[in-house]
């Protein structure tokens, strides 16, 4: 992973922080890709003590199909090419199937699914000697919950844009898997109002730790995994497995 130059969408905060931590032990160069700048600043900064050759902060809307185009830009303008995408950025909804509006659905599937694609679509015009790409899905995409239905559906279209793009993208020796979060022990598990009230009641012995996802994005993303194409893998400590 030495040297390559990564994209990590929501990398201030949660799962994408530990994955642009992860990259920079590993001295790639990273763009921290975030809705707030100083945040996706201060994650950069962070990156570059623990090792990052380079790394910068952009500010980028994933659901923005202009500013995903700038943000690839602007990462090959500073870095010279472009090797690796996590597409982690994501965005819930809780309400009632009654209770849910268009603007949930667009939200949502703006963040979660259209913004997968347009930085997939990005990196299949912008690597032209291949590369890795790791979307994050859920395992809400399998198995679910009350009050998260435009999550669990645009998490379960993750998975299928996740096989399409590797169909396509094996002549162009790019790589695309997903991974399957369980519960991880990030802000967005405890703001879960699911979790809070207990009607999703998780097991202590199945909350992993946000580098514990991380480790299997940077494996991945690197060269020991050529031969992993179009998978679907689930870090979630066996937690499916017992629902």
């Amino acid at each position: 992973m030495n040297a390559k130059v990564v994209i990590v969408t929501g990398g201030a905060s949660g799962i994408g922080l530990a994955t642009v931590k992860r990259f920079a032990r590993d001295g790639a160069r990273i763009a921290v890709v975030d809705l707030d700048q100083a945040k996706a600043d201060a994650a950069a900064a962070e990156a570059k003590a623990g090792g990052a050759a380079d790394a910068m902060g952009i500010a980028c809307d994933v659901s923005d199909e202009q500013a995903v185009i700038a943000c690839v830009a602007q990462t090959q303008k500073r870095f010279g090419r472009l090797d690796v995408v996590v597409n982690n950025a994501g965005v819930m909804s809780f309400r009632p199937i009654q209770e849910v509006t268009a603007k949930d659905w667009h939200l949502v599937l703006g963040v979660d699914l259209l913004g997968a694609f347009f930085f997939i679509r990005e990196a299949f015009r912008h690597m032209p000697n291949g590369g890795a790409i790791v979307n994050v899905s859920s395992v809400h995409a399998v198995e679910t919950t009350p009050l998260v239905t435009p999550y669990a559906a645009a998490k379960a279209a993750v998975v299928s844009l996740t096989r399409s793009a590797a169909i396509e993208g094996t002549p162009k020796k790019i790589r695309v898997n997903a991974i399957l979060p369980g519960a991880i022990d990030t802000p967005m598990l405890w703001s879960n109002p699911n979790v809070k009230s207990g009607a999703e009641v998780i097991d202590p012995a199945t909350i992993g730790k946000a580098e514990d996802v991380a480790d299997v994005i940077a494996y991945l993303a690197s060269d020991e995994a050529h031969f992993v194409q179009g998978a679907s893998v689930r870090v979630d400590g066996g937690r499916l497995s017992r629902l």
